[in-house]
């Protein structure tokens, strides 16, 4: 399903003489059909899934945002604003994140369903939001959360 709305993505923008747009959506298929044939290579012949997706542009996100503080640090503004806007772009195809209030909730209904007593239980705890909420929870924020809520703090 992705891989389709890719694909129309890259035909809407090409329509609309959207360049940043258009390069953008090439780069993300480009790296997925990088990943797709290391896949095959691995002996997956339909190449990766939605899920690892995701996680593929998620991290081209996280690479963005690192090289658009370099560049601000760096002061070449205009580099910084053409990789949030690419940022932007490659956001508009993620599932809605959970806000704070909304992940604080999944850790606690997390800890709850798994009995977790203390922090050896951290990795279950991470599993279980893993199970239920991959793809629209912040990994990072949850696992402070938990850390939290599990140290007592």
């Amino acid at each position: 399903m992705l891989r389709a709305r890719l694909t129309d993505a890259l035909k809407s923008a090409m329509k609309a003489r959207n360049e940043l747009a258009v390069s953008t959506v090439r780069m993300i298929i480009a790296k997925l059909k990088e990943r797709d044939i290391e896949a095959r290579g691995a002996g997956n012949a339909s190449g990766i899934g939605d899920e690892d997706i995701l996680g593929m542009m998620r991290g081209m996100i996280k690479q963005r945002r690192e090289s658009a503080e370099l560049y601000e640090q760096g002061k070449r503004p205009e580099l910084a604003a053409k990789e949030r806007e690419e940022i932007a772009i490659i956001e508009s195809f993620l599932p809605r994140q959970m806000s704070d209030a909304e992940t604080a909730e999944a850790v606690r209904q997390a800890i709850g369903e798994v009995g977790a007593g203390g922090m050896k239980d951290m990795g279950k705890v991470m599993a279980a939001l893993k199970a239920r909420h991959a793809g629209a929870i912040d990994f990072s924020k949850a696992s402070q959360a938990v850390k939290a809520a599990l140290s007592g703090g």
